[in-house]
C-alpha cells in the first residue's frame, strides 16, 4: 500500500525546515517521492567512482560518503521523532550534533556497498512507518530540539533533507576534481 500523504501546511514545521521543504513536490505524495528517491539516490551513488566518493569540495567539508551517512543518520532520527509523535508521546526530544555523529561513524574505510545497503534498509523502514500511520497520527504535533512539528512534516523533512544534500553534492563536489 502506498498511501497519499499530502504536503504539510507552514504551521506544521519550524521555519528552518523551509529550506528542505522547498526541494519536495508539494502536489505529490510523500510515499511516492520517498520511493522515487530511493531508486534515484542509489543509482546516483552507484555511478560515483571511489575518488568521487572520497572527495571534499573544501577544507573541513565532509566527503561524499560522509554526506551520505549523514543523510541516513538524519532519516533515522527524524523517523524516530515521527514514531514518537505519532504514538502521542509528548516527551520533548533532544537535538543531535551532526558533526559528532560523523566524527564517530568510521566512514573512511567503509565500502560504499555497505552505505547503500544501510540507506536502502532505513528508507524502506521509513516508508513502512509512514504507510502504517493513520491520518490522525500524521497530524499529531510534537517537540524536538525546541521546535514543534507534525508527523507528516517530519516525513517531508526527511525527503527534502536528502534532496538538498544530493543537490549540494551535484553542484559543489565535482568542481573540485
Amino acid at each position: 500500500m502506498n498511501r497519499t500523504i499530502t504536503y504539510p501546511s507552514k504551521n506544521e514545521y519550524p521555519e528552518y525546515a523551509e529550506m528542505y521543504m522547498n526541494y519536495v513536490k508539494k502536489d505529490g505524495s510523500l510515499i511516492e517521492q520517498l520511493n522515487t528517491t530511493l531508486t534515484t539516490t542509489i543509482e546516483f551513488i552507484k555511478s560515483l567512482t571511489q575518488k568521487e566518493l572520497d572527495i571534499r569540495y573544501a577544507t573541513n567539508k565532509w566527503s561524499v560518503k560522509e554526506v551520505l551517512v549523514h543523510v541516513i543518520d538524519d532519516e533515522r532520527i527524524y523517523a524516530y521523532r515521527a514514531l514518537t509523535f505519532a504514538r502521542n508521546d509528548q516527551t520533548q526530544l533532544p537535538g543531535f550534533e551532526e558533526e559528532h555523529y560523523i566524527k564517530h561513524a568510521d566512514i573512511a574505510a567503509r565500502p560504499v556497498t555497505s552505505i547503500i545497503e544501510e540507506y536502502r534498509a532505513v528508507r524502506l523502514a521509513t516508508i513502512a512507518l509512514f504507510n502504517g500511520l493513520s491520518n490522525e497520527a500524521l497530524s499529531r504535533i510534537g517537540t524536538a530540539n525546541h521546535n514543534k512539528t507534525s508527523v507528516r512534516a517530519l516525513g517531508y523533512h526527511i525527503l527534502g533533507h536528502e534532496l538538498h544534500h544530493i543537490s549540494v553534492i551535484k553542484e559543489k563536489y565535482f568542481r573540485a576534481l
